[in-house]
């Protein structure tokens, strides 16, 4: 049998990913859309003249993804499986200027798609909005679901979001993306005395479900010269991922009271002057994490790929005592929440279901030592090199999996990571999330730069969204 390879068939330029050396500024994603999924290796440019490949075939599958992960990690399985007997054509086209959605839909609609990824920011469109119809469930594509799911213990708010209107699982993720509070140890250690994780969530009401003894911890954190967080945003995506309901409920704009409150909790953080004000993924906010801003700010909300991608690119060195290098570690949120992701879908339309079902259970659902969420987990991608750890979905395979993690001065990431994946909730999203969130965090800011009162921001971001989505506003 000839040897199957993946093809280097790019259809667009691909994106530049995060995996920038460490004090390379990460590029930032679409206004308060959900962050860039995490890439183990550094998306190559195609070259200009390079030859289109062969037209698909009996034993091609097509590949629709936005950056170079999961076409990397389809190669991982192609070499271990030599007699899978199909290749697969990857077409990897940016999220930026919101080019990949149209044209996979274009694709999708022609039945020339076998597989494609939708990250978290538009993920509820092709699981449970307009292109649901386009997904296959996973049982149609060979996948024993309810086994493999309960073996590999997959993070409930994952399948919840991947889950169809008819019941029926269609797509998961091999990262896990439940949300820390990420601080720094040295501060810690000047206010509270101790950096212990343990210590650290008691006194940011980690688990509590409120916000109350948080803002004790500002407190004693501005008496010292700190700020407790570095903008609004940093709160915003734990807000935004903990509410109860999301932005639509039965066709209509709902604002839920969590989300709501946050233009209090904002405005609390100005007043205050609880942080330096920064916005996410600008240079100030790039600033606070080396240690640069005009205080020194105690933490960061946010999933393992906030640390391996945003903020360990952004510490100013690349190794413990160079630049905010190895003075971190995490504890609990006072709220569970997520924030991004990938999700893996079949499509429905396709004639190679079950080779492409062997693809996305090895991606999503294969917890053994051999399956991608090991080698994700333990940084084992390329044979003998440890390379960046991450939170996947599997529980199971985090439980067996060594999360130690130099940054974080040594600390097992998992033990904080496992039960925040756990406490997520994936019931509040929408397929408008990443417009809306844009409106919701514009009106926001001009209330809390004085420009707006609350009632006159909440009824400018009514309008934003009656006069551009199809959605009831009342």
């Amino acid at each position: 049998m000839k040897k199957k390879v993946v093809s280097v068939l790019l259809s667009v330029a691909m994106v530049a990913t995060m995996l920038a050396g460490c004090g390379a500024k990460a590029e930032a994603p679409a206004a308060d859309a959900a962050a860039p999924a995490a890439t183990e290796e550094k998306a190559e440019e195609p070259a200009a003249e390079e030859e289109a490949a062969a037209p698909a075939g009996d034993n091609v599958i097509n590949l629709y993804a936005f950056t170079d992960e999961i076409p990397n990690m389809v190669q991982k399985f192609l070499e271990l499986h030599p007699d899978f007997g199909y290749e697969v054509k990857p077409t990897i086209i940016a999220t930026t200027d919101g080019a990949y959605q149209p044209a996979l839909d274009q694709a999708l609609a022609a039945g020339e798609v076998d597989m494609y990824a939708a990250e978290a920011a538009f993920i509820l469109k092709y699981s449970q909005g307009d292109a649901a119809q386009y997904a296959a469930p996973y049982k149609d594509l060979g996948i024993d679901v309810d086994a493999k799911v309960k073996e590999a213990d997959i993070a409930q708010y994952t399948v919840d979001i991947g889950t169809n209107p008819d019941g029926d699982l269609v797509g998961l993720g091999y990262q896990a993306t439940g949300g820390a509070f990420i601080y720094r140890r040295s501060i810690a250690k000047d206010v509270f005395g101790t950096d212990d994780p343990a210590v650290i969530k008691e006194k940011i009401g980690g688990g509590s479900g409120s916000w109350d003894t948080f803002w004790k911890a500002a407190d004693e954190l501005k008496a010292k010269g700190y700020g407790i967080v570095s903008g609004d945003g940093d709160i915003w995506h734990a807000v935004e991922n903990s509410s109860d309901k999301g932005w639509i409920v039965d066709g209509k704009l709902n604002i839920d009271p969590k989300r709501e409150a946050f233009m209090d909790i904002s405005m609390k953080l100005k007043e205050n002057d609880y942080y330096n004000d920064t916005q996410d993924w600008q240079d100030a906010w790039f600033a606070d994490m080396k240690g640069e801003g005009p205080k020194g700010i105690f933490g960061f909300f946010g999933p393992a790929w906030l640390i391996n991608y945003t903020l360990a690119p952004n510490c100013g060195g690349e190794a413990v005592g160079e630049g905010t290098y190895g003075d971190w570690a995490i504890c609990e949120s006072p709220i569970g929440f997520f924030w991004g992701g990938t999700w893996v879908l079949g499509a429905a339309a396709s004639d190679k279901k079950e080779a492409v079902g062997q693809i996305i259970e090895w991606i999503t659902l294969d917890s053994s030592d051999t399956g991608l969420q090991y080698f994700w987990a333990n940084g084992t991608m390329e044979e003998g090199k440890v390379g960046t750890k991450d939170s996947v979905g599997s529980g199971t395979v985090m439980a067996k999996s060594n999360g130690e993690v130099e940054f974080l001065s040594g600390q097992n990431m998992f033990d904080v990571f496992v039960p925040a994946n756990q406490y997520a909730n994936g019931k509040n999203l929408t397929q408008y999330d990443e417009t809306i969130n844009q409106y919701w965090r514009d009106a926001v800011r001009q209330y809390t730069g004085g420009t707006m009162s609350k009632e006159d921001a909440i009824a400018a971001f009514k309008q934003n969204v009656a006069d551009n989505l199809d959605v009831i506003v009342e």
